[in-house]
């Protein structure tokens, strides 16, 4: 009985070790089947595209409010009242025509007096010369007659305003009546010719001379170009944006263009060797507003970011970013990260 109940035992035994040793094994196998499946995982499939270097016309862009060439505010230095205002809004006025007549009764006042001294001066002017007057009595009457005689070219000056240019008055403040205050009483712009106000990145300090050539356009004739010029680059550069101004000047000789306008005017550079690559390799980075490429060299990607020049239609120029002569992902970016490998797919 004893010796049953000891072989029972040593089978139980058995059972539990072959259980146990069949339990690793499974283990094992399951650790092997996770390997598998690492290995199995595809790469992400890519299209990609070569670059080129072709010498591609370096143009900028930029935008301006069109101005006139000389803008004059007509108004008097004297506090008088506007007797009467002889041009509209729109009217085109000549150099020299009288555009508003104020109130002249203190100049003929003024008038009055110096027709009186110049009588007095004239009697004095006799005594002097026959010894009957001193030099000083003379010197003295003349005197008076001048200042009043300047007083009154200068009354008359703001009494009679008259157009300084040839233009077209485009804002008239008050009416016939009125008192004139601070604001002017009409101004008056030349449109013939115009100008535009630009600001060019310090980038092309040395490129932009007087009297370049410049395109202009203007939403309110679509796509018409005009042609303008660089008439003055100034001669320094804003600190805080790089930048600095340059004046384009339009003949403007049908005077088609008016102040006020919304333009767009571009400048060309000359050339520069740059490289091309397809405008599907270009990624967009979401929130940051910035660019990339990937690259491709060898079976691995690398993430580079771009700087990007012109649109040439279903291409861009890259400034820099892109090595020349490079392969980039055209197809399969969302896949993408820095530095993994790819299949390259046809």
């Amino acid at each position: 009985m004893k010796q049953h109940f000891q072989m029972w035992v040593w089978a139980s035994c058995a059972i539990v070790l072959m259980a146990a040793c069949s339990g690793e094994k499974k283990e094992g196998n399951d650790s092997n089947q996770t390997e598998n499946v690492a290995v199995q995982v595809e790469k992400p499939r890519v299209k990609i595209a070569s670059t080129s270097m072709r010498d591609v016309e370096q143009i900028e862009a930029y935008t301006a409010t069109v101005q006139s060439d000389v803008k004059n505010n007509i108004s008097s230095n004297s506090a008088l009242r506007i007797e009467k205002i002889c041009v509209e809004v729109g009217d085109a006025v000549r150099k020299g025509q009288v555009l508003v007549q104020m109130d002249a009764s203190s100049l003929e006042q003024l008038k009055l007096q110096i027709e009186n001294q110049r009588i007095d001066f004239n009697r004095i002017d006799q005594l002097y010369k026959v010894g009957g007057a001193s030099k000083a009595e003379w010197d003295n009457a003349k005197t008076q007659l001048s200042v009043n005689e300047t007083l009154y070219q200068n009354k008359l000056e703001n009494t009679r305003l008259i157009s300084p240019i040839n233009g077209v008055v485009t804002a008239r403040n008050y009416d016939n009546g009125d008192m004139a205050g601070a604001s002017p009483i009409l101004t008056v712009e030349s449109l013939s010719p115009v100008k535009l106000l630009i600001h060019v990145s310090e980038t092309y300090f040395a490129k932009v001379k007087k009297g370049m050539e410049a395109r202009v356009q203007v939403d309110a004739y679509g796509d018409e170009v005009f042609a303008g010029k660089v008439s003055l680059p100034y001669p320094t550069i804003d600190p805080a944006t790089h930048t600095f101004p340059v004046e384009i000047t339009l003949s403007n000789a049908n005077q088609r263009v008016r102040p006020g306008m919304f333009a767009r005017v571009t400048l060309a550079f000359g050339s520069e060797n740059r490289v091309v690559i397809p405008d599907q390799a270009v990624v967009k980075q979401m929130g940051a507003g910035d660019y990339y490429v990937y690259v491709y060299d060898n079976g691995i990607v690398s993430h580079n970011k771009v700087e990007l020049g012109r649109r040439l239609g279903d291409e861009y120029e890259v400034v820099s970013g892109v090595p020349a002569h490079a392969q980039v992902v055209i197809a399969g970016q969302n896949r993408l990260a820095d530095g993994i490998e790819v299949e390259v797919v046809k």
